[in-house]
C-alpha cells in the first residue's frame, strides 16, 4: 500500500496526518479547494486535486482518508449553516465513493471521519461503540448520515472504518485557540454546572489512530478516537488553568451560551462519557491518556 488520497488534508489534523504519511513512504493525493501551492505549503510534497471529477483518472489509489467537513462550532447553527455542514460532509462523501466506483483499480481501504457526536447528548453512562445514540440530537444525525455515506465503499471490497473523534487538543489550533484566550486573561471558567463530560484526544493520537487503522489489515467498523480517561467540563476547566497559571472562577451560565448560540451551545453544555474500547481491546497504546500532560504539550 503505497499511495493514498486524503480529502481535509489542510484542517487541523490533516496538518500534521500528512507530514506524517510522507515520512513514512506514502504518496499523497489531497483534494481540497484551496490553491496548489497553498495545499503545498500546508501538506508538504503532495499532489493536489480539486474535484472528486478527478479522482476516476487518478494512477493509483490504494487508501482513502476522509476528513473533510466544515467546522461545526464556525457559526451559530441556522438552517444554511446545518445544511452547510451536511454537504460538506456528507454530500462529497457520497460523490467520492461514487467516483471511486468508477476506478478499475480500486482502495483497499477507505476511512473515514466521525465524532463522538454520533452518540448525541449522553449522561454519565459509559459509552463505548455498542453504546445506543441519542437520536434526537443534530450531531447524531450528521454523523450517522456522514458514516452511512462512506459504507458502499464496502461494495468494491475496501475496508471501512470510521474515526469517532472527541475534542482534539494540540499546538497551533483547533479546540485550544478558541478555548483559551479568556483564561490567558483571568477570565476562564466551567461552562453550565461543569459535570458535562469532555472526552477530548491529543492530536498526535488522532493522527497515530488513523495510521493504525490504515496498516492493521483487521480494523474495521467504527472506532472512538478519544483518551481513555474522559474528564468533565469542571475537570477540563481546572486543568487548563493549572497549565496556564490563571484562575479559573469566573463561570459561563447556561441560559447565557444558550442566548449566545442557540442550538449549538449543546456542543458545550452536553457531552459523553467516551471510552476508545475497541482500539484498546484491538492493541492500540496511547501516548496521552493524562490531561495535563496533554495541555503541556499542546500550549
Amino acid at each position: 500500500m503505497k499511495s493514498i488520497l486524503i480529502t481535509g488534508g489542510t484542517g487541523f489534523i490533516g496538518q500534521q496526518l500528512c507530514p506524517d504519511l510522507l515520512s513514512k513512504g506514502y504518496e499523497l493525493t489531497v483534494l481540497s479547494r484551496q490553491s496548489n501551492a497553498d495545499v503545498r505549503s500546508i501538506c508538504g510534497r503532495v499532489t493536489p486535486i480539486h474535484s472528486t471529477d478527478e479522482v476516476p483518472g487518478l494512477d493509483t489509489i490504494d487508501a482513502v482518508i476522509n476528513l473533510a467537513g466544515e467546522g461545526i462550532a464556525a457559526s451559530r447553527w441556522t438552517k444554511s449553516r446545518k445544511e452547510k455542514l451536511m454537504d460538506s460532509r456528507v454530500a462529497l462523501t457520497r460523490s467520492l465513493v461514487d467516483a471511486l466506483k468508477l476506478r478499475t483499480q480500486k482502495p483497499e481501504v477507505f476511512i473515514s471521519g466521525s465524532a463522538v457526536g454520533y452518540y448525541g447528548s449522553q449522561d454519565s453512562a459509559t459509552i463505548t461503540e455498542n453504546a445506543a445514540p441519542n437520536q434526537q440530537d443534530f450531531t447524531h444525525r450528521l454523523c450517522s448520515e456522514w458514516e452511512k455515506a462512506a459504507l458502499p465503499a464496502e461494495e468494491f471490497g475496501a475496508r471501512v472504518c470510521f474515526s469517532r473523534t472527541g475534542i482534539v487538543v494540540g499546538k497551533n489550533g483547533g479546540f485550544l485557540s478558541r478555548m483559551t484566550p479568556p483564561f490567558r486573561m483571568g477570565l476562564g471558567g466551567r461552562l453550565g454546572d461543569g459535570s458535562q463530560y469532555m472526552p477530548w484526544v491529543h492530536r498526535d493520537d488522532v493522527v497515530r489512530a488513523l495510521c493504525w487503522m490504515l496498516e492493521t489489515p483487521t480494523a474495521s467498523g467504527p472506532y472512538n478516537v478519544v483518551s481513555p480517561r474522559a474528564v468533565t467540563n469542571d475537570d477540563f476547566t481546572r486543568a487548563l488553568g493549572r497549565t496556564l497559571g490563571r484562575p479559573t472562577l469566573i463561570p459561563v451560565p447556561a441560559f447565557v451560551l444558550k442566548l449566545g448560540l442557540g442550538e449549538m451551545a449543546t456542543l458545550l453544555l452536553e457531552g459523553q462519557n467516551a471510552k476508545p474500547a475497541r482500539l484498546q481491546a484491538e492493541g492500540f497504546d496511547f501516548r496521552y491518556s493524562d490531561l495535563d500532560n496533554a495541555l503541556k504539550a499542546s500550549l
